[in-house]
């Protein structure tokens, strides 16, 4: 069971966060990995794990009508994602009026494989607050590609909790922040705007990070052991900053 987690979670066992950004030499040294094989993206074919689920439920308002919905019969349920152009694609052509481009979105160009998952409400929720947090921040449209990409990648857009076993130490929240790393206190990494803020701040410490391919620019934030996997969900991310820009 915690190996399909870690398939549906990967992120949850990095090995350690940093609060602060890191120094223009250390970015030198991680501009390396634009120059390394990309890692292509396996599609997200496993669901989340037992305590993962009860995260979510709890993140979303739903565990209050789990005892109940046990003794109904199947249906499908209003809660249940829907595809839309946000999971299965966005249509090609120029972008709204006042939408970003797509260029202006993935500058660099796609890296590998790309995933997607189905979104629901609390998801959509949540990455309304990560473009909120990369407007007051200054980190622009691309910026905010950067954090959908990372917290798709972290939590899946979910605000998670504590996992108990599960947890890597103590990461929660949307970007999976370790309190005792000094990202915040608990309930400041599980608040999506302090979340977001604090990813984005140091996003900002890290030099050239506009210039950077998403994947480098999120592990240079985020120190993960899976540094190439935040380059599988630009696409999707740029989906979802171009539709509520």
């Amino acid at each position: 069971m915690k190996l399909d987690f870690t398939r549906w979670l990967p992120a949850i066992a990095k090995e350690s966060y940093r609060k602060t950004a890191l120094s223009v030499v250390g970015v030198a040294a991680l501009g390396g990995l634009a120059l390394a094989p990309t890692a292509a993206a396996a599609p997200v074919t496993t669901g989340p794990h037992q305590g993962a689920v009860a995260a979510i439920d709890l993140a979303t308002g739903k565990a209050a009508g789990k005892t109940a919905a046990k003794t109904a019969a199947p249906v499908r349920h209003e809660d249940q994602p829907i595809e839309s152009g946000l999971t299965t694609g966005s249509a090609t052509g120029k972008p709204p009026a006042g939408k970003p481009s797509r260029d202006e979105l993935i500058p660099h160009g796609i890296e590998g494989a790309q995933s997607r998952v189905p979104l629901d409400d609390a998801q959509l929720a949540n990455a309304r607050s990560i473009v909120d947090a990369a407007k007051k921040t200054g980190v622009g449209d691309r910026g905010a590609v950067i954090g959908v990409a990372t917290s798709l990648q972290e939590s899946k857009l979910y605000n998670l909790g504590h996992l108990g076993a599960y947890n890597d130490h103590d990461s929660q929240g949307l970007f999976q922040q370790r309190p005792s790393s000094g990202w915040g206190t608990p309930d400041q990494v599980n608040d999506p705007e302090y979340a977001a803020t604090a990813f984005f701040t140091a996003l900002k410490n890290v030099g050239g990070w506009q210039d950077l391919p998403l994947t480098t620019a999120a592990q240079t934030v985020q120190v993960s052991a899976f540094p190439y996997a935040y380059a599988q969900w630009e696409e999707q991310a740029a989906d979802i900053v171009q539709q509520i820009w």
